[in-house]
């Protein structure tokens, strides 16, 4: 079908009718039966959904059941220890989004213990933004929304945008909200079976073609982690949450400085003084990471 960019308008109803029909019959020969694709359950699939923000699903396949085993409802995530669930967090992005769903689930406690399904209710909740709102959406309850991540991106861009550069989203997203079916009534055609179609032919792009994404113009290269100031904020937590089981109940700044700096050696780079550690410090604690008890820290 001709792109997007050459016509300069959005594809016409035969158009995007021919893109859903070669989507959803890539979806069918590429369908990938995920463990978090068994369920309904919305906490379930919202911890799936935070998981593979940053981490690839080989990985999360594992770590979502071991995080189900230990906080199986939203209630047990809300009455665990910060710290459990950082701890359990552990080698998945971005340690905020551990926080972030535990505060969450505090508030979806308070209120009954149910996640809710209104878009704007889910995008209220501390982490949630449009795209996991849409997920939960989607694939808990098979509600239309537009889902745009990634690998939907990839889709969009590979069929739709072939040769443009800098892609908006605002360009993206009337084209999602306008393929997505508005309701469940096609077991074989609705808002879960669409966004899994398009999932699974984005994962399939990117390991057989150069990464479409690429001309998004919200796609950013990751930094560089190791040696960052954000790989020495996850190192001092990693060694935080290490002396939880201390008789003092965590670790003294002197203390955390050597095994920081330890590790920093160890990788090839110079230790850390304890101006930076301090600094390191205040900034965790600031977000809710540890906190200071005397001259000990902890999480």
């Amino acid at each position: 079908m001709p792109s997007v960019a050459d016509s300069g308008s959005l594809p016409t109803a035969e158009e995007l009718a021919s893109f859903r029909a070669a989507v959803l019959a890539r979806g069918r020969e590429l369908y990938r039966d995920l463990p978090w694709r068994r369920t309904r359950d919305p906490y379930a699939i919202w911890i799936s959904e935070v998981m593979l923000q940053q981490t690839q699903v080989s990985r999360v396949d594992g770590r979502w059941q071991h995080w189900l085993g230990l906080f199986p409802t939203v209630d047990a995530l809300a009455s665990a220890d910060s710290a459990d669930v950082l701890d359990e967090w552990q080698g998945l992005g971005y340690n905020r989004r551990a926080l972030s769903l535990w505060r969450a689930a505090q508030e979806v406690s308070a209120a009954g213990g149910q996640m809710p399904s209104d878009e704007v209710a889910l995008k209220a909740l501390p982490g949630v933004g449009p795209a996991t709102a849409a997920g939960i959406r989607s694939f808990a309850f098979d509600m239309p929304g537009v889902y745009l991540e990634t690998n939907v991106r990839t889709v969009l861009l590979h069929e739709l945008f072939p040769h443009e550069e800098g892609v908006s989203d605002t360009q993206l997203v009337p084209i999602v909200r306008a393929t997505c079916p508005p309701d469940a009534n096609d077991p074989t055609d609705d808002p879960r079976t669409w966004y899994y179609a398009l999932l699974d032919y984005g994962a399939h792009l990117k390991a057989t073609v150069p990464n479409p994404s690429r001309r998004s113009r919200s796609h950013v290269r990751q930094s560089r982690f190791e040696g960052s100031h954000r790989q020495k904020r996850a190192e001092v937590l990693r060694i935080l949450l290490a002396h939880r089981a201390d008789p003092r109940g965590g670790v003294d700044l002197d203390t955390l400085c050597v095994e920081l700096s330890r590790e920093e050696r160890a990788a090839g780079r110079r230790g850390v003084n304890a101006s930076d550690t301090q600094t390191l410090l205040t900034e965790l604690s600031k977000e809710g990471f540890c906190h200071n008890n005397g001259n000990i820290w902890c999480t």
